[in-house]
């Protein structure tokens, strides 16, 4: 088995493991206006985490790469998110960020992210072998939405279940992948996406559901698979379907139905021959000179 085939069966536990640390854990106060920053899958989640943050009602939340952080912005705090806390990023925007106190969320207590944080909280159960990420992010984000009293057991019973079952698209029947998604899960659609990029070299995309017929439906056709992270519009897929795409609904929780993809991305990396631990000109952390 793979370092990210474990990774991946292991999300169940690791996800509730993370959940129980999110009522003592130096999390931002609710009603506090948050920035959220990462790189990468990092920065999928925290715009997950800002869209739901928002929805629940409990303050104003703006997600950012970690480069493009706007200037003169302020706010009552920041969050970053790096699993190896080392990311070049990460690390000047928590140097330019004072007197903003700011969280880390990572997988190594004693990076220097976490030394540059005014609190950190780690995950390093969740921490990963391969270059991919895939359960540390999600547990970030399960720390996250469980601080947001988000009850998480569903979804750790869906991805059980998503472990178990057939994958959600036959990996050598299509050649495009697009994913959609609703508020927060279009930080999971963005994610789904990079997951089969990353590890598959395949061409994907990621919109929001509703602005799919803003242009992306002209790509669709019948080697697309059009595939839905949470609830859409049954028009909009009575539409994808006419095109001759293949629209998969999602019938499970959202966090499930990412279990599903990362799955999908590993098998569509082994049919093409190619590693998904160690995917080509990619690295662990981006660290710049």
């Amino acid at each position: 088995m793979s370092a990210i085939e474990h990774e991946v069966a292991s999300q169940p536990s690791v996800w509730l493991e993370a959940s129980r640390l999110a009522d003592d854990a130096a999390l931002p106060a609710h009603g506090a206006r948050l920035a959220v920053a990462g790189c990468g899958t990092s920065l999928y989640m925290a715009q997950a985490y800002a869209s739901a943050r928002e929805a629940q009602g409990l303050g104003e939340t703006d997600a950012f790469p970690a480069s493009e952080m706007p200037a003169g912005r302020r706010y009552d705090g920041m969050l970053v998110i790096s699993r190896s806390g080392t990311t070049s990023e990460v690390l000047d925007l928590l140097g330019a960020a004072k007197p903003t106190p700011t969280i880390a969320i990572t997988a190594v207590a004693d990076s220097p992210v976490a030394r540059l944080a005014d609190h950190t909280v780690a995950l390093p159960f969740a921490d990963e072998r391969s270059v991919v990420q895939t359960r540390f992010a999600t547990s970030a984000l399960a720390l996250l939405l469980a601080h947001l009293g988000i009850d998480l057991r569903p979804a750790v019973e869906s991805a059980r279940l998503a472990l178990d079952h057939d994958l959600v698209a036959e990996p050598e029947r299509f050649t495009r992948y697009q994913f959609l998604g609703h508020g927060w899960t279009v930080g999971l659609a963005s994610e789904a996406a990079l997951k089969l990029r990353e590890a598959a070299q395949a061409w994907a995309e990621a919109y929001p559901a509703m602005e799919y017929r803003h242009g992306p439906i002209a790509l669709a056709d019948a080697d697309t698979a059009v595939i839905a992270l949470g609830a859409v519009d049954g028009s909009l897929a009575d539409d994808v379907r006419r095109t001759g795409a293949t629209f998969v609904p999602s019938d499970d929780e959202p966090l499930g139905s990412l279990v599903k993809i990362h799955k999908l991305a590993i098998r569509l990396a082994q049919a093409r021959g190619l590693d998904p631990d160690a995917p080509r000109n990619l690295t662990r952390s981006v660290v710049l000179q």
